[in-house]
């Protein structure tokens, strides 16, 4: 899974309802969202706007879905 960030709500909203029924994915209540790295094509394609944030790993998975958990 990778990590993207979304300038604003508007573009993830638009993600979202890209991804909705394609891609499995995982939506932060920040502009942040983890897919799969195969649904960075069709974002691309329909020229939503976002920053790849990385291939992440389990640690980092888990501080975005909670960040109080995340290592200090």
């Amino acid at each position: 899974m990778v990590l993207i960030r979304f300038p604003n709500e508007d573009a993830k909203d638009r993600a979202l309802e890209l991804l909705l029924g394609e891609f499995p994915f995982k939506s932060c209540e920040s502009r942040d969202l983890l897919l799969q790295e195969e649904a960075l094509a069709l974002l691309a394609r329909e020229n939503v706007p976002f920053t790849f944030e990385g291939i992440e790993g389990y640690e980092r998975i888990s501080a975005v879905r909670n960040p109080s958990a995340a290592p200090v």
